[in-house]
């Protein structure tokens, strides 16, 4: 049983860059965590080179959690064919193959849009997109709570019987477009945890022209932390491994909660990077 903790990117965390003088941002990342999340896959396909020299920049035991296009998830409201979708996916899945060839790929997150809610267009959407992906492990995010509340049971059920693995979500209660706390695994291999702060205001604050600042603007206290550190040894007993990452950083926050849960749960890993390295960089 492994618990893997990280942050969602690598390049916008004070609190970790100002610690040393290293120039390569995730040459450093890695040697705090042991997993992070790809963000600007969901912005754009990435080339596979880019993919490489992430691969080359981490320990042999680091993996990625990859977040999957957003044309594929219905973010940019595109209207695609099947057959321009199954195109779109196989685009998507060649890019990866780097990571999953160098058995470094954790997990794809497919992660919805607010208004992708229950109903039957969707549950054949999720459908046609896990059978596209093939056998890569992936996990499945809600931001509509019709899944998860009336129906939470059969949602689940239905990630089960897809193969989906269900996110687990800590993220302020404001509304259709957020979802409860679900302490159930869909997968006996993988688990995955992301925290997204608790910020009622700015969660659904979409006129402000830096709503996406404020949206994850909030800093885990320490009750908090402890309250799901209790969560966590819970779920070790149905999952293998799981994953947790934190997505609270509009104000400097994630890196910080990370390594207090890192703390409460006794976690530590022996194959990071080098930080001793770090203060031999002004030689090189």
């Amino acid at each position: 049983m492994s618990i893997l903790i990280g942050l969602t990117g690598w390049g916008d965390h004070p609190a970790l860059h100002l610690q040393s003088n290293q120039k390569n941002k995730l040459v450093e990342y890695s040697s705090h965590f042991p997993t992070v999340e790809v963000d600007s896959s969901f912005y754009a396909i990435q080339p596979q080179q880019r993919y490489s020299n992430w691969i080359d920049q981490t320990p042999e035991s680091f993996s990625f959690v990859i977040k999957a296009y957003q044309t594929l998830t219905g973010h940019d409201r595109k209207h695609l064919t099947n057959l321009e979708m199954k195109s779109l996916m196989k685009d998507f899945k060649q890019s990866i193959e780097p990571v999953r060839s160098a058995k470094k790929l954790n997990m794809v997150l497919f992660q919805f849009p607010p208004w992708f809610g229950l109903n039957r267009q969707n549950i054949i959407k999720l459908q046609k997109l896990r059978e596209w992906i093939g056998d890569l492990p992936v996990a499945l995010e809600f931001r509509n709570r019709t899944w998860l509340e009336d129906y939470r049971d059969k949602t689940l059920e239905f990630l089960r019987s897809e193969g989906w693995i269900h996110v687990i979500c800590d993220e302020p209660q404001a509304g259709v477009g957020s979802i409860p706390i679900v302490l159930e695994t869909s997968n006996k291999q993988h688990a995955l945890v992301r925290f997204h702060g608790r910020n009622v205001h700015g969660w659904n604050n979409h006129g402000q022209d830096n709503w996406r600042e404020v949206r994850f603007l909030y800093r885990y206290n320490e009750r908090e932390l402890s309250e799901w550190a209790s969560h966590i040894h819970v779920l070790q007993k149905q999952v293998e491994q799981i994953t947790i990452l934190f997505n609270n950083n509009s104000g400097g926050d994630a890196y910080d909660n990370a390594k207090q849960l890192m703390n409460l749960l006794n976690v530590k890993y022996d194959d990071l990077h080098p930080k001793q390295m770090n203060i031999f960089d002004e030689l090189f």
